[in-house]
């Protein structure tokens, strides 16, 4: 288990959200962040990246969330990471089916930038903690 949450990959498909929540992260959080554009790029870049945590939108183009999730999870290198969604699907029911599909947390959208990289340390540490 990492000591602390220090790597964080990002992904979403729209680039004024990953903007915000990569400034966040990075500037109030101190986390180093690789952003991902989509699923296909997290897919190409997480395992050299090597994060900590994965924070990951539902809705995108091409490769839902919910497939890049568990593809990242088949990954060996990843199988033990945090993978999280930041997502506007976030009723009771959609979060219930993210977590049995095995996301680690769910952190609805729109999300208050400064609470961000709170949310994230708090998923990751519950993560570790079980």
């Amino acid at each position: 288990m990492p000591t602390c949450l220090n790597r964080i990959t990002y992904v979403d498909d729209e680039p004024d959200i990953r903007a915000v929540a990569v400034l966040a992260l990075e500037k109030l959080g101190g986390y180093v962040v690789d952003a991902c554009q989509d699923g296909h790029d997290a897919l190409e870049r997480a395992s050299d990246f090597h994060p900590d945590l994965i924070l990951l939108d539902v809705m995108m183009p091409k490769l839902d969330g919910e497939t890049v999730l568990q593809r990242l999870k088949a990954l060996p290198c990843l199988d033990d990471t945090p993978i999280a969604f930041v997502t506007a699907k976030a009723q009771a029911s959609d979060i219930e089916r993210y977590l049995m599909i095995g996301a680690n947390g769910v952190i609805p959208k729109p999300f208050d930038p400064v609470m961000l990289p709170q949310r994230a340390h708090h998923i990751w540490r519950n993560y570790h903690q079980r």
